[in-house]
């Protein structure tokens, strides 16, 4: 778990350099792409999961 965590976290800080810099190449993308993967088999995973299906709802009930 703790190998895990630390690639998730050296995964994300790759993942907001190279979106701050503003130079998104197919390596950045790449990254980015891990990131996800990784983060899907860390324990945070439900709550990211629940934590997007609730924005999800609430978008879906704006009416404008």
């Amino acid at each position: 778990m703790a190998i895990s965590v630390s690639v998730v976290l050296l995964l994300l800080v790759l993942a907001v350099v190279f979106l701050r810099s503003g130079n998104l190449k197919v390596t950045h993308a790449v990254v980015c792409v891990l990131l996800g993967f990784y983060l899907a088999s860390t324990a945070m995973a439900p709550t990211i999961q629940t934590g997007l299906n609730a924005t999800a709802n609430v978008v879906s009930n704006i009416r404008p």
